[in-house]
Parts: structure tokens; C-alpha cells; sequence
């Protein structure tokens, strides 16, 4: 893998990742390939604690054992079909958000995977070629809200179907639970 350096998009921002008021975010992308389990995400031995940064200790490690330390805040994941398949545990999309990964780009998502993530404000893009044609170190940016990935390194631009306005606020506010908080709150 090439190094490069990560960034949380803040100024300089690229007009292929940029629009519907979210800001592109983005990084170096980590590349797997297709059915990466949830026990690839983060082993059953390290499922006794809900504390996300020692999940995130453990983030892919069977997959990639020198992800946890390497990865940076706001770079991407890259994985083939069925990306989260196998058990249910939220644990999986929790330690992936806790490592500092900004999205995850994939073929395709398990769906209990992609409701958990969705559920815990991790954003996810399907899109077949964009999983197909960014590799490792490639530098990418998303845009969750519109559905737009942009590979910095090739000048390529790709288009996931962009989310459902309440999926995104779900999303923007960091999980589910927090979005129903801060529903609750404007009823008072």
C-alpha cells in the first residue's frame, strides 16, 4: 500500500464530493475483497467489551492484522460483495466508526450490516464500480448525501444511489440514537 496522507475534508475540497450541505469527507482507501464477515471486521474474542476504542484496537485485524494502527481519521473501506456478512453484531460497524473510517465503499452490504451501520451513523455507498476500480492507498472522497466518490489519485468520479433525506439526518447525526434524541428534544 502507498502512503498518503489522510484528510477530513475541510477546506480544499474537491467539487466531484461536494454538495447537499454534507461535507465530503475522505482519506486513503483500505482495500478488501468480497464477503468480508463481521468476524473479519473484529474478531469474536474481542467481543466481550461495547468500548469503542478497544474494538477499534482489534478493527479488521484478521483481515489485515496492521489496519488498527495504521488506519487514519477519515480514510475509506473498500470491499467486494456482501461486505459485513455473517452475524448480526453491531459491534462490527462500531468498531469500524471508532477506528476513524469515514465510509465504507462496497459492491454490496449484507443487509443486517448495512442497517446496523445505518443505525450508528457509520456512512455506507453501494457502488459495484467504484469497489471495483479504487485501490489501497488510492487517496477518495464521498460525499454520503449525494451518493458521489470521487478517486483523488485516478480523477475518477463514481455515483452510489444517494440516501433517503431521513436515512441521511439518521446518518448526520451520528446513529439512530442520537437522532431520536435530538427528535425528542425539539418535542419539548
Amino acid at each position: 500500500m502507498t502512503e498518503a496522507t489522510s484528510f477530513p475534508m475541510a477546506n480544499g475540497l474537491s467539487e466531484h464530493a461536494a454538495g447537499a450541505g454534507t461535507p465530503p469527507r475522505g482519506g486513503r482507501a483500505w482495500k478488501f475483497g468480497d464477503h468480508v464477515d463481521t468476524d473479519a471486521i473484529i474478531p469474536a474474542r474481542h467481543c466481550n467489551t461495547a468500548d469503542p476504542r478497544a474494538l477499534a484496537a482489534h478493527c479488521m485485524e484478521d483481515a489485515d492484522p496492521g489496519f488498527a494502527a495504521a488506519v487514519r481519521p477519515g480514510d475509506v473501506i473498500v470491499g467486494g460483495v456482501n461486505f459485513g456478512c455473517g452475524s448480526s453484531r453491531e459491534v462490527a460497524p462500531i468498531a469500524i466508526k471508532a477506528a476513524g473510517v469515514s465510509a465504507v465503499i462496497a459492491a454490496s452490504f449484507a443487509r443486517i450490516f448495512f442497517r446496523n451501520a445505518i443505525n450508528l451513523g457509520l456512512p455506507i455507498l453501494e457502488c459495484p464500480a467504484a469497489a471495483a476500480a479504487i485501490d489501497a492507498g488510492h487517496i477518495v472522497e464521498v460525499t454520503p448525501a449525494t451518493g458521489a466518490i470521487f478517486d483523488r489519485t485516478t480523477g475518477e468520479t463514481y455515483q452510489a444511489e444517494p440516501f433517503p433525506d431521513f436515512l441521511m439526518q439518521i446518518i448526520a447525526a451520528g446513529g439512530l440514537l442520537n437522532y431520536a434524541q435530538a427528535r425528542l428534544t425539539e418535542r419539548r
